[in-house]
């Protein structure tokens, strides 16, 4: 049985791929029976797609994997929270758990008061947090030089 950290640095490696291509570092891995069924990491810059977030192409990754529309078996793992658009498709998603990295205080999903995960959707938050937020903060200090 892998743990939360295990999914998590995979989802670290994402958003650092992700990061030498340009994009801004978010990774998500969707893992179903300890098993990783589908990957992502932001691609709005490669495929000029504003939707391209990591958490997006790896929803639709494991749904086309599964052959079913919801995840509610599922977990997905995500290094930065989820914006509000990624909120909403993993409501629709049903997905079981969901496990965040660093917090987004001016994007997150979290600065809308009312409830926008599916009700059944088992949250953890926190999980390398430290090492999600190092390689944000890394990113965007190399943007600024």
């Amino acid at each position: 049985m892998f743990s939360d950290e295990y999914f998590m640095e995979m989802a670290l490696s994402l958003a650092e791929e992700a990061a030498e291509d340009g994009e801004i570092p978010v990774g998500a891995v969707v893992v179903c029976r300890n098993r990783i069924i589908a990957k992502g990491r932001n691609q709005t810059e490669q495929l000029t797609d504003v939707t391209a977030h990591a958490e997006l192409l790896a929803i639709t990754a494991a749904t086309q994997y599964l052959g079913a529309k919801y995840l509610t078996d599922c977990t997905l793992y995500v290094t930065l929270e989820p914006c509000i658009m990624c909120a909403g498709a993993l409501f629709w998603a049903q997905v079981g758990r969901l496990v965040i990295g660093a917090p987004d205080p001016k994007r997150g999903y979290s600065r809308i008061s009312a409830p926008i995960l599916h009700p059944k959707t088992q949250l953890e938050t926190g999980v390398l947090a430290v090492e999600s937020q190092e390689l944000l903060q890394k990113f965007f200090r190399r943007l600024r030089t």
